[in-house]
């Protein structure tokens, strides 16, 4: 008789059926292509541009598509918390460019530093210059590393200050955990006052080094807080009690409406301010007397510590900043998130634009799952402009954001637009307002060959 299956390796295999089978095979196998004309121009390589010039491919019948991206290495870019936590090797989180890149897509291996929308026109660094009839921007988002005084990318580690949003700052951060934690002290986790690529990334890797602690039985060495820019830990309803009670049954400490201004290394010390809206009292010439009114209280004050992990602000990169395609006026306005609709993801200004992906100026969280919801809107609607139709595709802002609890339990929070619960099937026969042995398995097992062999392939 067969041995029994053991309990991990029928969840595995529930888990690998039953996700594959929710998440779809999104693009199909197209028999009648589109017949349709027009010269393509993709901005950036990443999860976005990569997936959606395959789904291009598997979509028109002569594509003239050509790609701008300056990186040839591909990375699974969820995968740097793993490796900062070691659980992944940095080896296993990237795969050569030329290997994700559709065949017949034309790479230009350069950046672009200016893009000129009225002349659909694209330039890069290399002085060349790329005209379009129609555009794809998908060039990510852009680290600013220089709003953070005192340390850069160059200098990651320094002072055992840390960031998992680098590679080569993932790949530090690991041994420098393990150090912290066996020799003791006091771990200051931080996270960034702009919308950022994966915002429960700064979560992920607290807990993970606090239950790291607890499994090298040194708990009681460290001291662990986190400090928060928003005014609350997590801003989805359905997800936020648990987390929050996660972070006090493990005596972590909270601080919120804090950012990072700047970090000593030498001296081991994180410099904070407190953002406040309080009541004071101000006199009122014109009434005559004192009246309350709410005011902005900025308060600096500074923390030691012996490990910390920091976030650097975001923002859309310069040259699209500067191209006149970003909001100018509202919350996204700031940044230079790319204006467009939030439903269609096609531009409010200039219809033969397209975007998606962490640069779009949409109101939902900026990760690999929402990317994957948006394409075969992005793709259809993108094809129906080109075809000189309307776009018939909505999106609902979905985004899933698997936030690690410890090494074994992931928090799957996944949301609409409305920050409702969006959970999608199997998940949906479990309590996911709790953390969950299956979401691990998911993030663990399934989540990086899914994006290398399904979501980079235009398949899902």
């Amino acid at each position: 008789m067969a041995n029994p299956i053991s309990r991990r390796t029928f969840l595995k295999a529930t888990a690998g059926g039953l996700v594959v089978a929710g998440a779809g095979i999104g693009a199909g196998y197209y028999l009648n292509k589109e017949n349709i004309k027009g010269k393509i121009l993709i901005i950036g390589g990443g999860a976005a541009g990569c997936s959606f010039a395959a789904r291009l491919m598997h979509r028109l019948k002569n594509p003239d598509i050509t790609l701008i991206d300056p990186s040839d290495r591909q990375y699974y870019q969820p995968g740097f918390t793993f490796i900062a936590s070691g659980v992944f090797q940095a080896d296993e989180v990237w795969k050569p460019q030329s290997e994700c890149l559709p065949k017949g897509v034309k790479w230009v291996k350069d950046s672009v530093v200016a893009l000129d929308p009225v002349k659909q026109t694209a330039r890069t660094a290399g002085g060349q210059t790329f005209t379009y009839d129609f555009l794809v921007l998908t060039p990510g988002l852009q680290l600013n590393w220089n709003k953070v005084e005192g340390i850069s990318r160059e200098t990651l580690g320094t002072g055992n200050a840390h960031c998992i949003y680098d590679f080569e700052g993932a790949q530090k951060t690991w041994p420098a955990i393990q150090e912290f934690v066996k020799k003791g002290g006091r771990g200051v986790f931080t996270d960034t006052y702009t919308k950022l690529k994966c915002g429960g990334a700064p979560k992920k890797i607290c807990l993970l080094t606090e239950h790291w602690a607890r499994k090298q039985n040194a708990r009681k060495n460290v001291q662990i807080d986190y400090y928060c820019c928003s005014d609350a830990l997590y801003n989805v309803p359905h997800y936020a009690p648990r987390l929050i009670e996660i972070y006090q049954e493990r005596n972590i400490g909270l601080e919120l409406k804090t950012r990072v201004k700047g970090i000593d290394t030498l001296t081991k010390q994180v410099h904070l301010e407190k953002h406040e809206t309080k009541k004071v009292k101000e006199f009122d010439e014109a009434q005559g007397r004192e009246v309350e009114v709410e005011k902005k209280i900025v308060t600096p004050f500074v923390e030691d510590y012996d490990f910390l992990s920091f976030v650097p602000p975001q923002s859309a990169p310069d040259f699209v900043r500067e191209s006149g395609l970003s909001w100018t006026e509202g919350s996204l306005a700031k940044d230079a998130w790319v204006m467009v609709d939030k439903e269609t993801l096609i531009h409010k200004t200039f219809p033969n634009v397209v975007s998606l992906g962490d640069v779009a100026g949409i109101p939902t969280s900026k990760t690999s799952s929402a990317i994957r919801m948006q394409l075969p809107v992005a793709v259809q609607n993108f094809i129906d402009v080109m075809k000189g139709k309307e776009p018939s595709k909505k999106y609902n802002g979905y985004a899933c954001c698997p936030i690690v609890t410890d090494y074994g339990h992931v928090l799957l929070a996944e949301f609409d637009y409305n920050k409702e619960a969006d959970i999608t099937f199997p998940f949906s026969l479990l309590d996911m307002s709790k953390e969950q042995y299956l979401a691990w398995v998911l993030k663990h097992d399934f989540l990086k060959p899914m994006f290398f062999h399904g979501m980079l392939n235009g398949w899902m």
